[in-house]
């Protein structure tokens, strides 16, 4: 089987988080399946890092890596056709961001 683990998914799959469902945490540990996590999850967990939200025992990408690598979960990159419909999306602007 394939599988695309979700940002969440992957942190509490990693951290042994009991908010993985008991099923999902068995896909993730059959060594029959192929764990796939998108490159967008990666840059999701490095924004909420840099913003304080996430605390990691390591250095973001450091510890992402090694994660990858001991769980067998290999990534998958994002190409422009992924990402068309992101023109059709209305602009969310955070107050933050702009000042207001």
């Amino acid at each position: 089987m394939k599988a695309l683990l979700d940002t969440h998914s992957f942190l509490w799959a990693i951290t042994e988080d009991s908010r993985l469902p008991i099923a999902h945490r068995d896909i993730f540990l059959d060594p029959a399946n192929e764990v796939y996590l998108s490159l967008a999850s990666v840059w999701e967990i490095l924004i909420k890092v840099g913003i304080g939200k996430l605390p990691l025992p390591l250095p973001a990408i450091e510890y992402i890596e090694s994660q990858l690598r001991e769980n067998r979960i290999a990534t998958l990159a994002i190409r422009p056709e992924h990402l068309a419909e992101l023109e059709t999306l209305p602009l969310i602007i955070e107050t933050h961001l702009t000042g207001c």
